[in-house]
């Protein structure tokens, strides 16, 4: 038992120091290409580089942490090197030719679903299945922490020392976690199968099929399917509210910084919500969070639409309380619903079509909310109810497990 407290400890702590970093890298190398380049288009265009390939790393990452017997190596490793990926960004910004700085970026990203659903998929082996409610609520937590922590640290440090050096916090804190990874627990029982490589002789590519078995699972799987397409649809919503926010600060006081503060207000309601959650794991069922929580983020987003600084705030501290159990709940129903010898890579799969979902909510609220700000709003919150009836219409059982082409 003692073993065990030690290896959840440890799993917190690393968790809050890689993702830290990680919410600290994005605003960091956003300021620092910025700083060195004078390229507003640039540096968002590096922000998009470095996140975008995650939708593509997260499965083969996910699938080469399950075949592993020795998981927390694996991670460390790319813990590792995505510290040293951004940190090899940074020493490109003004040097080298733009098209390359962008090439390391899209490789560093690969490695970024290493910092949620990778190092969330290890949970069960830290701590005692009794006690894995609670541990899930903490190990959301994190994020809360990390979301209100990175920001700050990036604008602070980028004030204090520089932009570049704030990117080389973000990259100590991240290479921090390494030591956090190589203590977890190895996979007990029989070591999984090694991936193969496939060869110019080979029938099929084994680690093809790999990859895609995480996909399978998830869409094989009525409460997975159900968490899945839930979380897709309301990170969608959050990032159509995000887009909007530097426009809802200019109407409401005038200054867009106002819409960007607003992001530590949900980070803060989904901190203190889950907070409330560790307390007392047993309170809801996380497959009745998983509708609720859009629910409640729907009418936000509608009241958002209203105007005003007061509905404002209210509305985006609503967001954060409906977001913070929401990411509970897909961890728990994740950790219940997938099978051990694929675990990393649904969590790891889920994570990249939650970014998926996020990007393409922002894309969309863009060119709206220029045309209609309420309108772009409105929008949001009818993504956030599509979400509760999709929710409502993939019920958690009763009836056979979806088939690949329902999904």
């Amino acid at each position: 038992m003692a073993d065990r407290h030690s290896s959840s400890c440890s799993y917190l702590v690393g968790a809050l120091l890689a993702r830290t970093g990680d919410d600290m890298a994005g605003p960091a190398l956003l300021l620092a290409a910025l700083a060195l380049t004078g390229s507003a288009t640039g540096a968002s265009s590096l922000l998009a580089a470095v996140t975008v390939s995650a939708s593509v790393g997260g499965p083969v990452l996910g699938a080469l942490l399950d075949r592993s017997p020795r998981p927390g190596r694996l991670l460390a490793g790319a813990l590792a090197l995505y510290a040293t990926g951004l940190t090899v960004v940074l020493g490109g910004l003004g040097r080298v030719p733009v098209a390359v700085t962008l090439l390391v970026a899209v490789v560093t990203g690969l490695l970024g679903p290493a910092l949620s659903g990778g190092w969330t998929a290890q949970l069960p082996r830290t701590v005692p299945a009794t006690r894995l409610p609670r541990a899930n609520a903490l190990d959301a937590m994190t994020f809360g922490v990390a979301g209100l922590a990175g920001p700050v640290l990036a604008g602070g440090a980028a004030e204090a020392l520089g932009a570049p050096t704030a990117v080389v916090v973000s990259a100590v804190l991240i290479a921090a976690a390494a030591p956090a990874a190589l203590r977890l627990p190895p996979v007990s029982g029989p070591a999984p199968a090694p991936v193969s490589v496939p060869t110019a002789t080979s029938r099929a590519a084994p680690l093809t099929g790999i990859v895609t078995s995480g996909v399978r699972a998830i869409a094989g799987s009525r409460p997975l399917a159900r968490a899945t397409l839930t979380s897709v649809l309301s990170c969608a919503a959050q990032g159509m509210l995000i887009a909007c926010l530097p426009l809802l600060g200019e109407r409401a006081v005038g200054g867009a910084g106002f819409g960007a503060a607003l992001l530590s207000c949900a980070a803060l309601s989904a901190l203190l919500a889950n907070a409330v959650l560790a307390r007392h794991p047993h309170a809801v069922a996380p497959d009745t969070v998983l509708w609720a929580a859009p629910l409640l983020q729907a009418g936000a987003l509608a009241l958002a639409a209203t105007g005003g600084p007061v509905a404002l705030v209210v509305a985006v501290a609503v967001v954060g309380l409906a977001e913070g159990p929401q990411l509970t709940a897909l961890f728990a129903v994740r950790h219940r619903e997938a099978p051990e010898r694929l675990r990393a890579q649904v969590f790891t799969t889920g994570a990249s079509l939650k970014i998926t979902g996020f990007a393409v909510g922002a894309a969309i609220a863009g060119p709206l909310a220029e045309r209609s700000l309420p309108g772009a709003l409105l929008v949001a919150a009818g993504t956030a109810a599509l979400a509760v009836t999709a929710c409502c219409a993939v019920r958690p059982g009763g009836g056979p497990a979806l088939t690949s082409t329902d999904a």
